[in-house]
């Protein structure tokens, strides 16, 4: 018996919907996520004959292979000229369920993003590893994409994207872009990495440092003369440097410290927040740029130090996490629960936006 539900029109309804994510479980009706919230469509519960036929609608034998034996699979899926995809198939109860990430096809400046104008100017270094970090889920890939954007279009050079799956696709502009999607065209990150090296490439896309394996051959990339752009699940600077040197086994952390000192060029971590003013969601960023005192701080083992030299760094174009909150607020833009509790010292974060709305009152 054929399905009530079709997933070319669960789709179309995600894409005019504007919605981030499609939902498709056995006991709930397809979900949407608007603006952060989960919402239901109008129609009957999914039964277990219509999640499978709404997997096997969109996924090749060789992913359906994968997804019986193991579990689950992962893989971009076109939409028309419409959108793209990135699904997620996967078993859970014995059952087939499915969670699709819209990828819009159009990308932002990062003046929409919300980025400095300083960053830009960290797409033209020769080379250094610069990491966007945050939780999944929080618009990595979509700044990373724009940043590969920009270089594609102002400079001339081979970048070269390594991800897991493609998302975003780039067309040769003034650089040539070569995109490998890890398990289709290549086996691992790391493997890709090493493989890159041999292809004259000026610019590397990591699309997740998610090994030691994968961090040492980024780290080795960048210090070899290339601009090497990856992402981590961390949020703020000092985490993300501890994050990676923790990696490490403990004799050699010194020496990766010593490696994060010199080729580290910028860490942007960011948070996707829903709006209060108007229909949406809104980014909170951190800003780190290298500086010497920076790069000291890394070497000497001091990260807990770096947040005292991005709060007084905004001429070099850093902003504090707490300090883009408290903007985000007194701006109307978000709640004081997201304030509180996505800020990384609520105590003086409260205090300061106290003080703040005191001298505004006068």
């Amino acid at each position: 018996m054929s399905s009530a539900f079709n997933m070319s029109e669960l789709l179309q309804a995600t894409v005019d919907e504007g919605s981030s994510d499609l939902h498709i479980r056995v006991g709930v009706p397809p979900m949407l996520r608007v603006h952060g919230e989960l919402t239901p469509l109008d129609t009957a519960a999914l039964t277990p004959e219509d999640t499978e036929e709404l997997v096997r609608s969109i996924t090749a034998p060789d992913k359906m292979s994968e997804l019986e034996s193991q579990g689950g699979t992962d893989y971009a899926l076109p939409f028309g000229d419409v959108a793209r995809f990135r699904v997620s198939a996967f078993k859970e109860r014995g059952n087939y369920a499915i969670v699709l990430r819209q990828i819009p096809n159009k990308l932002l400046t990062l003046e929409q993003i919300g980025l400095p104008e300083q960053v830009k100017e960290l797409l033209f270094k020769p080379r250094g590893l610069i990491l966007v970090t945050g939780p999944t889920g929080s618009g990595k890939t979509s700044t990373l994409a724009s940043m590969i954007d920009i270089i594609n279009k102002e400079r001339s050079v081979h970048i070269i994207t390594v991800e897991d799956p493609v998302e975003y696709y780039h067309p040769h502009r003034r650089s040539i872009v070569t995109q490998r999607e890890i398990g289709h065209d290549v086996p691992s990150f790391a493997e890709a990495i090493r493989r890159a090296l041999r292809q004259d490439p000026d610019v590397i896309l990591v699309g997740e440092m998610r090994d030691l394996e994968t961090m040492q051959a980024a780290i080795t990339a960048a210090e070899t003369g290339h601009l090497v752009f990856a992402t981590l699940h961390t949020t703020g600077a000092a985490a993300t440097v501890d994050r990676i040197v923790d990696a490490f086994p403990t004799d050699q952390q010194e020496q990766v410290r010593t490696q994060l000192s010199v080729g580290l060029v910028a860490v942007i971590s960011q948070l996707l927040l829903g709006r209060v003013d108007k229909p949406g969601r809104v980014a909170a960023f951190e800003i780190m740029i290298s500086t010497p005192s920076i790069r000291s701080r890394i070497r000497d083992n001091k990260t807990f130090q770096i947040s005292s030299d991005i709060q007084t760094g905004a001429k070099y174009g850093m902003i504090s996490l707490d300090s883009h909150l408290q903007d985000l607020y007194l701006d109307g833009k978000i709640s004081w629960d997201d304030l509180v509790t996505k800020s990384q010292d609520p105590d003086t974060l409260v205090q300061k936006v106290k003080e703040a709305l005191q001298a505004q009152k006068r």
